[in-house]
């Protein structure tokens, strides 16, 4: 096992006992790139009414587990193996949330360097995007959180203008539409975001959707989506163009309404679009840039028409700020810098949307992706 190098300057006093404070109490769980001293998958403790935070204990035994999700029921945790040469894996996890402890299942082969992970609320199937492949891959789940052997492999085909980063497909993200009758997936090497009907008992669970697919524009490259929490707006982050495209959706058909940049005007930089959240009021909207800007961008959001307004932009105060999430209550924003090895804190007004960086930071070596579980 690699020597732990974790400091947290939220320590302060342990919570050992985290029922005994008045806020709501979270773990959280943390993916990250293992070639340095992290080795695995970590778990925090986040109390939102005194914004403290202690480290809790990890798991190791995956190699850069690079994004995570949560299942609803909280009992299990899933994570991608995004190795950088073969084509890395799925892994299965038990949690318990009251101890922070993970302990592992079982794991499936992945279809060529998997980014993105997502599990539907039933816990019937398990979605992952794999990038180097260009492929969306279906697992079924078993009633003990473990993981059968992928039941629908489903490969794109095709380019687009940007040479560097776009000489074939390579699927991002696996997002189920709030009702769960769709799932959708960006293609970054295609300008394409796809549109699946989802049937959790099927046989195949995914069939093309009314419209299979819309086209971006060529060389945007579509990363990650968010949707409204009524699931009448889509918001689809561009990484090479660093915008913001929104969509209408009704009937599982997408309809484009606006594309917002989230760069300065006189941003002359390189631009890595990252990471994209909606608040948990579906109010404002942020997104982060890596490249040379290290930005977290707010944008107010017009819930009648879905449409985005500029706001602010922030320092990450890292760099490459890959992945960040908001708390479920809304009150906090965490930001994983991944090349400064450290997580930032923000406090998030809920009235204006703005944030306030707190003295708080987790350092940690190439942190990824972090997750939110409520504790009890």
């Amino acid at each position: 096992m690699k020597k732990l190098l974790i400091v947290l300057s939220l320590l302060l006093p342990v919570l050992c006992q985290a029922q005994t404070t008045g806020g709501k109490i979270f773990d959280l769980v943390v993916g990250t790139r293992t070639h340095g001293a992290s080795d695995g998958i970590y778990v925090y403790r986040f109390d939102t009414e005194t914004g403290k935070v202690i480290y809790l204990n990890h798991v190791d035994g995956i190699t850069d587990p690079t994004f995570l999700c949560i299942a609803d029921n909280k009992k299990f945790v899933y994570a991608v193996s995004d190795k950088a040469t073969g084509s890395g894996g799925v892994y299965a996890y038990k949690f318990d949330a009251a101890t922070g402890q993970l302990d592992s299942i079982n794991n499936q082969p992945a279809f060529g360097g998997p980014l993105y992970v997502s599990v539907d609320k039933a816990q019937k199937n398990l979605f992952t995007a794999n990038y180097l492949g260009g492929v969306l891959s279906v697992y079924p789940i078993n009633t003990d959180g473990s993981l059968g052997t992928a039941s629908q492999v489903i490969q794109e085909i095709g380019s687009s203008i940007n040479r560097l980063r776009q000489e074939g497909p390579h699927v991002h993200t696996a997002f189920l539409s709030p009702d769960e009758k769709y799932l959708l997936y960006t293609d970054l090497g295609t300008d394409k975001l796809n549109i699946y009907k989802y049937t959790p008992a099927g046989s195949p669970v995914l069939t093309p959707g009314p419209v299979p697919f819309v086209s971006g524009n060529p060389g945007y490259g579509p990363r990650h989506i968010d949707f409204s929490a009524d699931g009448k707006f889509i918001y689809m982050l561009q990484e090479l163009t660093g915008t913001v495209t929104v969509y209408r959706f009704k009937k599982g058909r997408p309809y484009e309404l606006q594309i917002k940049s989230m760069v300065a005007d006189n941003f002359r930089g390189n631009i890595q679009a990252a990471d994209i959240h909606l608040s948990p009021d579906g109010r404002f909207l942020y997104t982060s840039n890596r490249g040379s800007a290290n930005e977290i961008i707010q944008f107010s959001v017009n819930k009648a028409t879905g449409l985005l307004t500029f706001v602010k932009r922030y320092s990450s105060m890292g760099k490459s700020p890959r992945n960040f999430v908001i708390d479920p209550t809304g009150g906090y924003l965490f930001v994983s810098n991944q090349y400064s090895n450290n997580v930032a804190v923000y406090k998030i007004d809920k009235r204006t949307g703005k944030l306030t960086l707190t003295p708080g930071v987790i350092n940690i070596d190439a942190p990824m992706c972090i997750r939110f579980v409520p504790v009890g």
